[in-house]
């Protein structure tokens, strides 16, 4: 695997130590990419096949259990999958969605607690791939992910 890069896309934070005054490089399917900002994703690392991403989880996220909505933790995994699949920089007129996703909830995340998903390209073949993902809390392995990619036309560019 290359040496990651740390992403500031539009409206997403980085992980780098200066971001005010470098320019950070771009992942292109976060560059309008409303629901990930909406969650306060971080991107901390992306590589073709690779990403790790993290997220707070707010009051606003938590169900009437006060843990985080099992919905919130399927976007962070799925939105650090599509990055896996999808190349940072690369656009050749396609992009690669979910053709399916399996995801097993072992523990809950609580209020406050800052959550990491990282996803590791499995098997690619063609036009379809398959890639796992875990979401962790520190060492605590908070649920696992399973998703089926399949790399279709961008919308628009035929």
């Amino acid at each position: 695997m290359t040496e990651s890069t740390q992403l500031a896309p539009e409206g997403l934070k980085s992980s780098a130590a200066d971001s005010s005054t470098a320019a950070q490089p771009r992942h292109r399917m976060l560059e309008n990419d409303r629901a990930s900002e909406a969650l306060g994703i971080v991107v901390l690392t992306a590589d073709p096949g690779h990403a790790r991403i993290s997220m707070v989880i707010r009051e606003d996220m938590t169900n009437g259990f006060d843990i985080a909505h099992g919905g919130m933790i399927f976007a962070l995994a799925d939105t650090c999958f599509a990055m896996a699949c999808n190349h940072p920089s690369l656009d050749e007129g396609t992009i690669t969605v979910a053709s399916g996703v399996d995801i097993n909830f072992l523990k809950p995340a609580l209020l406050g607690e800052t959550v990491l998903a990282e996803a590791i390209e499995v098997a690619s073949t063609g036009r379809s791939g398959v890639y796992d993902v875990k979401i962790t809390r520190g060492d605590d392995l908070l649920g696992v992910f399973r998703g089926r990619s399949r790399t279709i036309a961008s919308p628009g560019k035929k």
